[in-house]
């Protein structure tokens, strides 16, 4: 696997956070979603098991999916 590109992350604790990275693996790009440890006060981060992959095709359906959520969301604030 190639390096990944970090797009973001999203603290969830001081130990613990969500990245969202572009790699590489096996000639094919993926979009990552993982959560990430840490047990230096953030000096280094380790993935867990915890972590999703989409192909590039499957992005689509993801944003739409973000879309829907915001609609949601906007709706209960009313």
């Amino acid at each position: 696997m190639s390096d990944a590109k970090l797009l973001a992350a999203i603290e969830r604790s001081e130990t613990e956070q969500l990245q969202i990275s572009i790699s590489e693996y096996k000639g094919k790009s993926y979009l990552n979603m993982r959560i990430f440890y840490t047990t230096d006060g953030g000096s280094t981060w380790l993935p867990t098991k915890k972590g999703v992959t989409f192909t590039p095709d499957q992005l689509d359906l993801l944003e739409e999916a973000i879309q829907e959520a915001r609609k949601e969301f906007m709706a209960e604030e009313v």
